[in-house]
């Protein structure tokens, strides 16, 4: 069988990225415990942010944050004296609002597959449900920020997270009560696909502090039913799209 020359094929391939038909090939109806697995979740370019979003420069102003007296610190993880600080620097924006931090990445996996590799004490449900740590794509925030935060942070709401110079989208799907609550933390799906060449499990993380999250607040920002149910995320398309817009937003009412 003949092949287009590399230059033809990435032609088609920006004219279909014009015309919409790669975003319209991300599924809206997935089954979802068909990638309940731990090695064959969810491709990343189903959630992945778009190519035109500036990842660098959004990553770089968060971590110029500073801390003000509404936020909150909290310890990487429990023996480790490093922290990170929860930012409300863009909390009020008229677009784009968020909490954001600058944190490492361990592995959350409560819920449906809280018994996976290096996750002895897992819980069998998260906040908003029991998820799919191998099929959803999620975020953690302390327990004890969410429940000041109910209004912004109802739960479902899209995450984006930066992590090796790329955007990929989540919801916020649970938190940490553990003593002391700890930050920075996803799920399985969401880490790996953050950092698929480091093996992460449940009881290895990514130790360096340089993974950007951002959760998105308020009615707009929340994932509706239809696209995210009581285990599995349906509907990647939806959280692609609005992930996109979320970020445009933020980029926009930032001047990035």
């Amino acid at each position: 069988m003949r092949t287009a020359p590399i230059a033809v094929m990435a032609t088609s391939l920006a004219v279909a990225n014009a015309a919409g038909l790669i975003r319209d090939s991300i599924p809206t109806n997935v089954d979802g415990a068909k990638y309940n697995k731990p090695n064959a979740g969810p491709p990343g370019a189903w959630f992945s942010g778009a190519s035109s979003l500036p990842a660098s420069r959004i990553a770089a102003a968060a971590a110029k944050m500073t801390k003000t007296p509404k936020d909150a610190t909290y310890i990487l993880s429990d023996g480790n004296s490093k922290k990170a600080t929860i930012h409300s620097d863009w909390a009020n924006l008229s677009k784009g609002a968020a909490y954001a931090f600058v944190a490492d990445m361990d592995v959350d996996c409560d819920g449906i597959d809280h018994a996976c590799k290096g996750n002895p004490d897992g819980e069998t449900h998260t906040d908003f449900g029991a998820l799919a740590a191998y099929e959803v794509p999620w975020a953690v925030i302390p327990s004890k920020f969410a429940s000041g935060h109910t209004k912004e942070l109802a739960g479902n709401n899209v995450v984006a997270v930066i992590c090796n110079g790329k955007i990929f989208y989540g919801v916020f799907g649970d938190t940490d009560g553990d003593t002391p609550e700890t930050i920075g933390e996803a799920s399985w799906l969401l880490a790996n696909t953050c950092f698929p060449s480091e093996g992460l499990n449940g009881n290895n993380g990514h130790v360096p502090a340089d993974v950007t999250y951002i959760f998105f607040t308020g009615d707009g920002s929340v994932l509706p039913s239809s696209a995210i149910g009581e285990n599995y995320l349906t509907n990647f398309n939806a959280l692609k799209t609005l992930g996109d817009k979320l970020v445009g937003d933020l980029v926009s009412s930032l001047g990035l």
